[in-house]
């Protein structure tokens, strides 16, 4: 019956003392004797009842002199002095103790009325508009909030406020409208502004909203209240430093923040902006200073949602100092829930806010994310934005300031901040329905951030890494679906399943960062029809009319009889389940005086029936039986359980327990009190249905938990056992019960932990109905921290609580994981018991209970329950220890659970694994204000490759092509590659930027170049000269190429570039070219196709080239940074074909440059006979192709001679190559062209256009592609026919590789078109 290796509760003979659950020192066969001599120390081993002999030097008589003892004396004695002086001895109950006078202070509020004065004169349905204000105020009003906060008196702000963030020359455009009523100069004015009207009253009031933002702050910092809202307008996280932007004149938070900085004494803040719109002037104000952490949620789109800022991405983290301190997550498509928005929080926001630990918490409130706002079109909740702020109000001691920004529904705007304003008064949050899962763009968006930021924060460490340079030996087996389910082989075994999906992230950037001249300063906003509006009112009302906002009279209620001491063991008074356990609980809340703020029940025992909800009836009458028995009987008795101590008091003790917890719940769930405490013993977890175990008699939590199912007809109990021991008796008393999910963290230490059983494990997750509702966290090893079990709780139990949304919280409050506990030995504060106990009070409306179960420190355990009590109370919490992290064997634990847990629970969707390489972009502001402190203007950061390696990468801007064409699968990218980008102009390295074709010219450094396994590329279309049929995706858009066994040949040609000189490196270039097609800006203006490429095929070379091989793939590509390419010299290079491989052309059985230059010979002779070629020589001899300095008028240029011309358009960016994939799994499709050839002026079979047409190479039908009406994507999608041929350049798209390709099975396709084009043969270029 007893599992060998484990430990035993203490108390019993020595039979039942076997693996007892406390480690006692029994004697064993031996006992040992250490001596030591001359620092060493032996160990000796007697037999049990021997003596030692002595040795006749060892008499008693021999003894030395007075004077020899008195020097060992003071050596002694000073020995010791000297090591107390380097002795710091920490008090580990320091800050709970500190805790007592932390109470909670009143909420502050401001505004001024007057706010409404500012408007737009030229357009009353400007959404910025007063009624958002006013709105606001009426709603807080009529839930008597406004009455419940402390009001704070508004104030204009100083000059010299303003000009801490924003230019004098701003500061006195706005001042100079003051009291301006000329409504035309202030339209004007506007409109050099994006999204901007000016008021004659803009200016007060902007000041206004400034020293209002700056008055809640220095109330909150200087402790006058404990946490505020400045309801105000207009709003400010969009005001640049020199400009006014998107409703926003003076930014009100980054103003206030750094007030705070620079006056209130705080050195660590946390932004969090969750309004819909990136601040990217926030952004932009702290992106180099570490003391600002700044956190933005917003729709981004890839760039085409307003700001349409690059910088919005979420590879801006920040510069200098500031590098890992700025937190974007941009949000890419529509419609995103409260799922997604509290996944952004569960997974980035909290983990990384407890680690920075910041010392105020300033949030920029915009609700234009809230249902019905229809610049947002997203489906928040106004529930949901209470839940946000509840998760962060313990931060910082409570210190936690909100600021009004957008939202321009009125009544969602007015709910979602009422809601917000009741959050900070300590009211709970409103029930949250059952959470639908995470949509997939959130899941790729999460990781993308996690992947940016796990450098910087020790918090981002859970996810699996893989290489990118090496091929997996096996596809990818678990991938997680958006339903939850495991996309996995149910034969694989464990070790298989470790394996998990991969995710890759991908920087697209599809917006543009044009500036007009001038911008339009009205009918410029969305605007929703009156069927709509009706439609999302009545949506509104039902959801307002259905949030519960009312809360229990009675904050707390605590329950506590000293009749439950009676219970104990009388033979050894020190055993650790004691009686003092409750009562210095007790005391410790009057010490704290929190008796009295709490509802005190008077406590009842059990009744008979009550206990049958879970425990047998022998056992019932084998408990009663004790009450009458001698205690040499109850020993003997008790040596048939497990770890159980008996008195002649213990039934009537463990029907008190019972009892008086059920009497919380009926406080509780009958609305008298909205939480309660149960200071009751003995424990319960371990107690099974039919016997006592583990000190537990009757199982108390089970008990109220089966109560609340079947006498209060709840349908979802949650049950969180945090007692270090794992509860196996609540577990098998529901684990095939779905109406209560049982969540447990404990030491399992591989199952040699009390109580030992494998049941503890992870794998186990109930059975039946109630498969998934058992949830295991085992720790394998002891001093287990704050860090690892507040992990846990972000990673595993939130998300899973917030999808089971229970009607109510029952903990079984064991203490004894808590630092100092002899029998836990794992190091959990008092304080960081209150913080978990708080997040778990945003759930079931605020119904959470604690019942007290382990814990025998008894200091540690009045100190950690009397905190969770404060956080029932709203009391502010101690701030825990900054830069914690989990330990290796926790995060092993947490992906264990995850892994298993994600085919239960869709929340768990973000356990995939990342690249080890950086694959990113360096990123750099458009605007930024000057670094915090002293930092160095870096060109590059260094990234940390594959084991020790490492490098330096430049900044490469990252766009992309594709719109709406899905992201591979981790399973396609097996066996793919990206290849590298070109540094870019903006911060290209000075020996870059200079290089030219003198051979003096500075080489440039190896380190400065981009390694090709560091970096995912892709790249934006500016022209129409790319001529996809479709929009490519993020994958395909970055021209992967087949993994090739070695890259060492791609970095060694950059190597060598890098370091020689100019002309040298043109060689290179041109040796590693096969074949091109070059198009011209001035080409692309004169041809509606926008894709007039004169293509240049290869021509063959019977001299041993065999024909190409995945392995042969290696070849430099060159990308462009669109923003940064001359309007003048708009060139674009794109590979056609593969001709032969870096291996070869190393050997010289392969001259390249010659190859190519007689292809350019050839093809510019046929251009120059083909009819209506714009090759002819014009006046000044030249031709439109134009020759460069190399060639003679009206020749054709040789590669070489035109790479010369153009290297600084190739060196930096400006001109790139496109390599198509020299094979796919889809050849097989293409069919025999048809014997009537094609003929290259066939129109569209759906439109009838001519103009950039495609022909299927499965049916051959004709189709225009995308930049006409689409009709080739609409085929391929309704056939699935993989591959199509473009008119224009005789470039292949495979839709199922989202990839051009280039393949011998083409050649009668594209020789038949080329025959249609040029009237001969194209040349084969595929080997013999």
């Amino acid at each position: 019956m007893v599992a060998n290796g484990c430990s035993e509760r203490p108390g019993e003979s020595t039979k039942a003392n076997k693996g007892s659950k406390r480690d006692e020192t029994v004697s064993g066969a031996a006992m040992r004797r250490t001596t030591k001599k001359a620092g060493l120390s032996s160990e000796v081993s007697v037999p049990s009842g021997s003596t030692l002999r002595r040795s006749p030097r060892f008499n008693e008589k021999a003894r030395p002199s007075a004077v020899i003892i008195a020097a060992k004396k003071n050596a002694r004695l000073r020995q010791t002095n000297k090591k107390q002086l380097d002795v710091v001895v920490r008090d580990i109950y320091q800050t709970a103790r500190e805790a007592k006078d932390m109470i909670r202070k009143e909420t502050g509020i401001i505004y001024d009325p007057h706010m409404v004065k500012h408007q737009c004169l030229w357009d009353p349905n400007y959404p910025e508009c007063p009624d958002r204000f006013s709105k606001v105020l009426e709603r807080c009003e009529a839930l008597g909030l406004l009455s419940r906060c402390t009001k704070i008196n508004p104030r204009e702000a100083t000059e010299a406020e303003i000009l801490t963030k924003h230019s004098p020359q701003l500061l006195e455009i706005l001042k100079a409208t003051e009291g301006v009523h000329d409504e035309d100069y202030l339209e004007k004015l506007s409109s050099n502004y994006d999204s901007i009207y000016v008021h004659p009253d803009t200016y007060q009031q902007s000041l206004i909203a400034v020293g209002s933002a700056i008055e809640l702050v220095n109330a909150v910092c200087g402790k006058k209240i404990q946490n505020g809202m400045a309801i105000i307008r207009p709003p400010g996280h969009h005001a640049m430093k020199n400009e006014f932007c998107g409703y926003c004149f003076f930014n009100n938070v980054a103003l206030a923040a750094n007030h705070a900085l620079e006056q209130g004494g705080i050195s660590r803040i946390l932004i969090v902006d969750w309004d819909v719109h990136h601040g990217q002037a926030t952004q932009q104000m702290f992106y180099e200073d570490p003391r600002v952490v700044y956190f933005s949620i917003h729709r981004y789109e890839h760039g085409t949602f307003w700001p349409n800022l690059c910088e919005s991405d979420y590879h801006y983290v920040g510069e200098g100092r500031g590098k890992g301190y700025n937190f974007n997550i941009p949000l890419n498509q529509t419609k995103m829930s409260d799922a997604d928005y509290l996944a952004v929080f569960q997974q980035v926001l909290l983990p990384m806010a407890v680690e920075f630990q910041p010392e105020l918490v300033l949030i920029s409130a915009g609700y234009d994310a809230a249902i019905g706002c229809p610049e947002g079109e997203m489906e928040v909740t106004p529930t949901c934005y209470a839940h946000m702020l509840s998760s962060l109000l313990q931060l910082a001691n409570g210190k936690v300031v909100v600021v009004l920004e957008g939202g321009y529904c009125l009544k969602s705007l007015a709910e979602g901040a009422a809601l917000t304003l009741r959050c900070l008064l300590g009211d709970p949050c409103p029930y949250l329905p059952k959470l639908p899962p995470p949509c997939d763009s959130i899941q790729d968006t999460i990781l993308n951030v996690i992947y940016a930021h796990r450098e910087y924060w020790q918090c981002f460490q859970f996810q699996d890494t893989y290489n990118l340079k090496s091929e997996p030996q096996d596809p990818v087996l678990c991938s997680v679906k958006s339903d939850g389910t495991v996309d996995a082989d149910e034969t694989k075994d464990d070790e298989e399943l470790d394996t998990v999906a991969r995710h890759l992230p991908v920087v697209k950037y599809l917006g543009s960062e044009e500036k007009p001249e001038s911008y339009l300063t009205r009918d410029c906003y969305p605007i929703q029809d009156k069927e709509f509006q009706k439609e999302l009112d009545a949506r509104l009302n039902i959801l307002i009319t259905n949030t519960k906002l009312t809360f229990a009279p009675n904050k707390v209620c605590l329950v506590y009889d000293e009749r439950m001491m009676k219970h104990k063991n009388a033979p050894e008074p020190s055993h650790p389940e004691k009686p003092e356990r409750i009562s210095t609980i007790y005391f410790r809340h009057e010490e704290y005086g929190l008796l009295e703020r709490c509802h005190r029940l008077k406590a009842r025992s059990v009744t008979q029936e009550e206990l049958l909800l879970l425990h047998s009836k022998q056992h019932i009458d084998q408990i009663v039986g004790t009450k009458n028995m001698k205690f040499r009987d109850l020993h003997k008795m008790q040596e048939n359980f497990r770890s159980v101590y008996l008195h002649p008091d213990t039934y009537d003790s463990a029907c008190l327990a019972a009892g008086s917890l059920l009497q919380v719940v009926d406080s509780v769930l009958n609305g008298e009190s909205q939480s309660g405490i149960a200071i009751v013993r003995p424990p319960g977890h371990h107690a099974e249905e039919d016997e006592p175990c583990g000190f537990c008699v009757f199982n108390t939590v089970s008990i109220a938990a089966k109560y609340a199912v079947e006498v209060h007809r709840l349908k979802r109990v949650l049950l969180v056992d945090w007692d270090v021991h794992h509860g196996n008796g609540s577990q098998h008393t529901f684990e095939s019960d779905p109406r209560v999910l049982y969540l447990s963290l404990h030491r399992y230490d591989n199952g040699s932990f009390f109580p030992g059983s494998p049941d503890a494990n992870y794998t186990v997750v109930g059975s039946g109905a109630g498969a998934g509702f058992n949830v295991n966290i085992p720790w394998n090893k002891h001093g287990m921290t704050d860090a690892d079990y507040i992990a846990a709780f972000h990673r595993i139990v939130l998300p899973i609580c917030y999808e089971f949304a229970p009607e109510l919280v029952l903990i079984s409050a064991g203490f004894d994981a808590a630092v100092g506990d002899p029998l836990g030995g794992c190091k959990v504060t008092p304080e960081a018991y209150g913080h978990l106990t708080h997040w778990l009070s945003a759930l079931a409306n605020g119904r959470v209970i604690l019942s007290l179960e382990g814990g025998y420190n008894v200091t540690s355990i009045s100190y950690a329950m009397t905190l969770c009590t404060k956080a029932l109370l709203g009391d502010p919490l101690p701030m825990l220890q900054p830069r914690l992290a989990p330990c290796p064997s926790a995060v092993t634990t947490i992906k264990n659970v995850i892994r298993v847990h994600s085919k239960y629970w869709s929340n768990l969707k973000f356990d995939l694994a990342l690249p080890k390489e950086n694959v990113l972009p360096d990123a750099e502001l458009s605007q930024k204000t000057e670094p915090f402190g002293n930092t160095n203007d870096m060109e590059s950061f260094k990234i940390k490759g594959e084991g020790n390696d490492s490098s330096y990468v430049n900044a490469n801007v990252i766009t992309e092509i594709s719109n709406n064409v899905p992201f591979q699968s981790p399973t396609e990218l097996k066996g793919s590659y990206m290849l590298p980008a070109s540094p870019t102009n903006e911060v290209m390295p000075n020996s870059m930027a200079k290089l030219n074709l003198d051979e003096s010219s500075s080489p440039v450094k190896s380190d400065e170049v981009l390694h090709s396994s560091q970096c995912l590329v892709s790249m934006k279309e500016q022209t129409k000269s790319l001529e996809s049929p479709m929009e490519l995706s993020e994958d395909s858009s970055n021209f992967m190429v087949s993994s090739v066994s070695s890259l060492e040949g791609e970095n060694q040609v950059w190597s060598q570039i890098s370091s020689t000189s100019a002309s040298e490196s043109l060689e290179m270039i041109t040796d590693n070219v096969s074949s091109f097609e070059f198009t011209t800006k001035a080409e692309n203006e004169d041809n509606p196709l926008g894709s007039s490429l004169v293509s240049l095929p290869v021509q063959e070379s019977k001299a041993n080239i065999p024909k190409v091989s995945e392995t042969d793939i290696n070849f430099p590509t060159l990308y462009s940074n669109p923003r940064n390419i001359d309007a003048n010299s708009n060139l674009q290079i794109r590979t056609n074909t593969f001709k032969t491989s870096p291996k070869l052309v190393a050997e010289g059985q392969v001259n390249l440059t010659s190859q190519a230059d007689e292809l350019i010979r050839k093809t510019a002779d046929r251009e120059e006979n083909r009819p209506g070629s714009s090759r002819e020589p014009d006046a000044g001899g030249s031709s439109v192709g134009g020759s460069g300095a190399s060639g003679s008028p009206g020749q054709p240029q040789n590669l070489v001679d035109y790479l010369s011309d153009n290297l600084q358009l190739l060196l930096t960016g400006q001109m790139h190559a496109v390599i198509p994939l020299p094979s796919c799994p889809h050849l097989d499709a293409v069919r025999e062209v048809p014997a009537r050839g094609l003929d290259v002026q066939s129109p569209c079979m759906e439109c009838g256009s001519v103009i950039e047409n495609w022909v299927c190479l499965v049916c051959y039908t004709v189709h225009c592609g995308r930049y006409i009406n689409g009709h080739m994507i609409e085929h391929g999608i309704e056939t699935t026919h993989p591959l199509t041929l473009s008119f224009s350049d005789l470039s292949v798209w495979c839709y199922v590789c989202e990839a051009y390709v280039d393949n011998e099975a083409f050649y009668q396709a594209k020789n038949a078109v080329h025959r249609s084009k040029f009237g001969e043969d194209m040349p084969y270029a595929y080997g013999d």
